[in-house]
């Protein structure tokens, strides 16, 4: 006698009940049902996931804007194969990254800088342009130069960063590839003590490859210098302000449409009349 199972039960279906294999049959086809739907929403949430932008993800160098290199890239993944550091990773589903696309945790892994660019000479879809890490070289042909890389920017936290709370500290200035450049150290008197020096880092866009082993050599608990994309971590300058004492900034003028003026309450007024004010 089956423990538990009523005899009447026992006897249908040793008896050949037709009721019992159909309804047997309809709980297997309603969970392989279940399994599917689940399975293709999974697979189209990654879908949808992939072709959503993140707003703080690194890509590899020589990457083309966001939203082209969504559209052309073809997650094959061979741009994270190529790293030599495997510093590169493949997003996957739960990163809250878009599925399938290479980016960087500088924290963790930053970018080695290597001098060939293997991840983006690998690439067989132009979402990783060779021609953005390029310089003219001999005969007219191009020269690979990883230091044109905009992976992204170095930002600095100085109320965490313990540099410019006095303490002695260089490390992100002499793990930084391109020193003296991208980061320099600027020295400052400390007002707190009056007597000892303020050795504060300073990063510089223009050279900033933005690789982050900086980030990487951090001493704080939560990195005081870290990478975000140039996009965020940059402002952008008006057409009517410029750097007069750069030849390349004054070239944007050139470019600015012809009514472009400043206009601010002293503008209204002729300038000599401003200089002849009595309050001056």
């Amino acid at each position: 006698m089956e423990c538990g199972v009523p005899s009447e039960n026992r006897l249908s279906r040793e008896s050949g009940d037709p009721e019992f294999p159909a309804r047997r049959a309809f709980l297997i086809e309603a969970g392989r049902g279940i399994g599917f739907a689940a399975v293709g929403g999974l697979v189209w949430a990654g879908f949808l996931d992939g072709k959503k932008a993140y707003p703080t993800v690194l890509r590899p160098p020589g990457s083309v804007e966001e939203e082209r290199f969504l559209a052309v890239c073809t997650k094959c993944g061979l741009c994270v194969e190529a790293c030599p550091y495997q510093a590169l990773v493949l997003a996957a589903p739960g990163d809250g990254r878009p599925v399938g696309t290479p980016y960087f945790v500088m924290r963790e892994r930053p970018c080695r800088m290597c001098r060939d660019i293997p991840c983006a000479a690998i690439c067989p879809t132009g979402a990783l342009d060779t021609a953005l890490l390029s310089d003219a070289g001999e005969q007219g042909g191009k020269a690979l130069n990883i230091n044109k890389a905009r992976i992204g920017l170095a930002v600095i936290d100085r109320e965490t960063c313990i540099a410019y709370w006095g303490i002695q500290c260089d490390a992100c200035y002499r793990m930084c590839p391109v020193m003296d450049k991208a980061i320099t150290v600027d020295y400052a008197r400390n007002d707190r003590t009056g007597k000892h020096a303020i050795l504060g880092p300073v990063v510089h866009s223009e050279h900033c490859t933005g690789c982050g082993m900086c980030e990487r050599a951090c001493v704080t608990k939560k990195a005081s210098i870290f990478v975000l994309p140039r996009r965020i971590a940059m402002g952008e300058s008006s057409d009517r302000y410029i750097r007069g004492w750069e030849a390349g900034d004054e070239m944007r003028l050139e470019e600015a449409p012809e009514d472009t003026t400043t206009v601010t309450p002293r503008s209204g007024k002729s300038p000599t009349d401003y200089l002849n004010r009595e309050d001056l």
